[in-house]
């Protein structure tokens, strides 16, 4: 099922509501940039051989994810529920990448924070 106006903007539509505990804010700003160092270092230790280190790196990123989960637990409304596999490949790599990221230099991350 397609996202109307494409997964971006889908995404960006919903994102405010969804983080506004602040708890989860501040998981959230540490564990974001630690999920992405973590697929980064991966990316680079495989393009390097090095094997043990891209699956470290790997578990990291796993880790940072999953304690982002914990987060949205406390929120008051729940994500939307994942279509698939690729939807939730997609919808992870997106907020991971550019919605998170978007919603901190937008300022909306410390206007919710400041609610909070």
């Amino acid at each position: 099922m397609a996202r109307e106006g494409g997964l971006i903007a889908w995404q960006w539509q919903g994102y405010e509501r969804n983080h506004r505990d602040r708890a989860n804010l501040l998981l959230h700003i540490v564990l974001v940039p630690a999920f992405v160092a973590g697929i980064l270092a991966t990316v680079r230790f495989l393009t390097w051989g090095r094997w043990l280190a891209a699956l470290l790196a790997f578990v990291f990123a796993l880790v940072a994810f999953a304690l982002q989960g914990v987060g949205h637990k406390r929120e008051s409304n729940a994500p939307e529920p994942f279509l698939g596999p690729a939807d939730f490949i997609g919808r992870v790599f997106v907020e991971q990448f550019i919605t998170f990221p978007r919603f901190v230099l937008s300022g909306q991350w410390a206007r919710n924070l400041g609610r909070g």
